[in-house]
């Protein structure tokens, strides 16, 4: 099979844009020693659209496909496989990479790009693992999360945490308590879930009513803002 550039519509570049967002989140996450890459099949020869600690490959916006990136490309011509495997590989200077590449497909599984990760593991572990640790010179560094399996327990634990900010706030009167709790939860989103309304009434001792009164007002302070 002969390779060709890949036809792209404007459909086609917005969706590939949509992954740059993804490729800041990903090495945000995994830190300084990992290098993400988006790559466009508008052009092979300038594929590279979007790079992140482009310095591990010396890469940059503009930069080529690599040879093994147009063999996955076609590979996927030919079998519609998008799903990654990890390997290992050089770069230039020899540093050793672990290595991900994902084909992404837009409009009818037409392949428009690849997203391509690359962890490298010249540095001392020691080095790396420090940057997957949080900062202890940092108050904020770590931030509460709630892992459930259900929704009642990711409201539950939400408005645990709400009571105890609000308990702990010396500006909040005993008399605004139920509102600034709720209003809490409304301002993180908690509202979206179903189940949130009937678990804050039972768990402030409020009706449903007041809960939705509360409600009705910070949608208005909202609209008038």
């Amino acid at each position: 099979m002969n390779l060709k550039q890949v036809t792209f519509s404007q459909q086609d570049r917005e969706l590939l844009d949509n992954y740059f967002r993804i490729a800041d989140t990903i090495a945000d996450l995994i830190g300084p020693h990992c290098e993400v890459v988006i790559h466009s099949f508008e052009s092979f020869e300038q594929s590279v659209v979007k790079i992140v600690n482009g310095h591990h490959t010396g890469r940059a916006i503009g930069s080529p496909i690599t040879d093994l990136g147009l063999k996955m490309w076609s590979n996927y011509e030919k079998t519609g496989e998008v799903s990654p495997k990890s390997y290992f590989t050089n770069s230039s200077d020899g540093s050793l990479l672990k290595s991900t590449t994902c084909i992404l497909a837009g409009a009818d599984n037409k392949a428009i790009g690849m997203l391509c990760i690359n962890m490298n593991l010249s540095f001392p572990f020691p080095e790396i693992v420090k940057t997957l640790m949080p900062d202890v010179s940092v108050a904020t560094s770590v931030v509460n999360e709630n892992f459930s399996t259900n929704a009642s327990d990711v409201i539950n634990q939400a408005l645990t945490s709400a009571i105890d900010d609000i308990e702990k706030d010396d500006s909040v009167n005993t008399k605004s308590r139920n509102k600034a709790v709720t209003k809490r939860l409304y301002d993180n989103g908690v509202f979206e879930l179903k189940e949130t309304t009937t678990l804050v009434s039972e768990r402030l001792g409020i009706t449903r009513q007041a809960v939705y009164k509360f409600l009705r007002e910070f949608k208005a302070e909202f609209a008038t803002n």
